[in-house]
């Protein structure tokens, strides 16, 4: 008998993150990687390490995760897709499954990472969709933070606005693009940033502290000051994880 070659397979992920404990496997919880990595057992029939671009915290969505895993199999990406959707749980759903190359890594090779958080800025809460935004009853002034996330391009170091725990070796991160805007019902704000990693709640954190110069508490001097002082604590408090969406992962 001919022994199955090893193939390499990537994935594009959507999950509502509202009832996982994040991306990443951990005892006790439920987690995206748990349900993908079960899910493909049952499938396939082999114990499979199924390699996120990176974690999403616990109550933070997906519309564009990415993942790959490696298995012995003569199924075709197309069977995958739909064997896995058939067992995932609703809040999960493969939204592609296409052969990679054989060093193919989802994590190693991303060049950089889009999330977008999203604000409902209205006086009044809404009872549909109140899962996926983060409710400020106050105006916010959105071409101050703009300008304020402007100063965010390029390379910087992000301790100010990294969470406790994070795992890196470094605090650099280049931010290649941000943009603000209302959504097509201007209730909603939808603020975005690309960049080549970030750290642990570094997103939520600068959500937090852009809304204070919407908010005219700080000035976008202000602003400036925090992420060059490098602490954590002159930032703003962590924006809720249920406004966050990893939205697109970019690789070559």
């Amino acid at each position: 008998m001919v022994a199955m070659q090893l193939s390499n397979f990537k994935i594009t992920i959507e999950y509502d993150g509202s009832g996982f404990h994040g991306w990443q496997r951990q005892k006790g919880h439920r987690t995206v990687q748990e349900e993908i990595e079960n899910a493909l057992h049952t499938v396939i029939r082999q114990k499979i390490a199924v390699i996120g671009s990176g974690r999403t915290d616990a109550g933070v969505h997906a519309l564009g995760q990415v993942a790959s895993f490696k298995c012995h199999t003569r199924l075709g990406p197309g069977t995958i897709q739909k064997s896995l959707n058939s067992l995932l749980p609703d809040a999960i759903v493969i939204r592609e499954c296409k052969p990679a190359a054989p060093t193919f890594h989802a994590r190693y090779d991303a060049k950089s990472k889009t999330y977008r958080y999203r604000i409902l800025n209205h006086p009044l809460a809404v009872a549909v969709g109140r899962q996926y935004a983060w409710h400020l009853r106050r105006p916010l002034d959105l071409d101050a933070m703009r300008r304020a996330a402007a100063i965010l391009l390029g390379p910087h170091d992000f301790s100010a606005f990294e969470g406790a725990g994070s795992p890196r070796s470094h605090a650099v991160r280049q931010v290649f693009r941000t943009f603000i805007d209302r959504e097509e019902k201007a209730e909603f704000l939808a603020f975005d940033i690309e960049a080549d990693g970030f750290l642990r709640f570094m997103v939520r954190n600068i959500v937090g502290t852009l809304v204070l110069v919407g908010g005219g508490k700080i000035s976008g001097a202000d602003f400036e000051e925090i992420l060059l002082s490098k602490e954590r604590k002159r930032a703003g408090a962590t924006a809720p994880p249920h406004g966050l969406f990893l939205m697109c992962v970019r690789y070559g």
